[in-house]
């Protein structure tokens, strides 16, 4: 499941994390990736101790944890801080998978990546190039949404980032560990909570809405991990 959603960050958010980012000290994005990735990867990063980079992160962090319509979509367990790129001058990422494990930071544990997420900080009109493709079952996705909007899909999804052939696009990403490791377990918890929502709306919590709830409530019980 490939998600869109909109403003997880305010216009004033990202005029924020813009200007902390632009004083920041940038290194090769090689630094954070295995042999595989650093083969096609061409960016530049926030070091993943950066004390920039971590304050950013605990925004990003606190407006995801307002968001429903994250929560839904991902049925977070838990969720890396976020760390920041940024791609100009014909920098790219090529094809790759992420990996499956990754550590979190001072913690000494680890999660399962288990959903990618992409926070847009750069406007559209502000880079050409950099469009995010996801490769899936169903086709190939290209992605390039407004600064504050952001992009979830799963972690087991090949892709790549475009080169930048002019101006600069800067990211927020991170990875989340789901309560619900399979992906389709994931889209059809999220299709039956949206209906459900949908349907209060409009008729409010009658019988078979509450019917509906229960289930979905029974189906999480059964599959959570946590």
């Amino acid at each position: 499941m490939m998600l869109h959603i909109p403003q997880v960050l305010s216009a004033e958010q990202v005029r924020h994390v813009r200007e902390e980012l632009a004083r920041a000290d940038w290194v090769d994005g090689k630094q954070t990736v295995g042999d595989q990735g650093a083969k096609v990867k061409r960016n530049r990063q926030l070091p993943e101790f950066s004390p920039v980079g971590m304050k950013l992160g605990e925004i990003i962090l606190a407006a995801l944890s307002k968001n429903p319509l994250f929560f839904a979509a991902a049925l977070p367990k838990k969720t890396i801080p976020p760390l920041f790129n940024s791609y100009e001058g014909g920098e790219h990422y090529g094809l790759h998978v992420d990996g499956s494990v990754r550590g979190v930071p001072h913690t000494g544990m680890s999660i399962r990546t288990d959903v990618s997420s992409t926070l847009f900080l750069s406007e559209p009109e502000e880079y050409e190039g950099g469009e995010l493709v996801v490769v899936d079952t169903y086709g190939t996705h290209e992605v390039k949404l407004p600064a504050g909007d952001l992009i979830l899909y799963p972690s087991t999804s090949l892709h790549r980032v475009e080169p930048v052939t002019q101006g600069a696009r800067i990211c927020s990403f991170f990875w989340t560990q789901s309560m619900i490791r399979d992906d389709w377990k994931r889209s059809m918890l999220f299709e039956l909570d949206q209906n459900i929502s949908g349907l209060r709306s409009k008729v409010g919590d009658i019988e078979e809405v509450l019917g509906l709830t229960g289930h979905y409530h029974n189906l999480l019980r059964q599959w959570a991990e946590i």
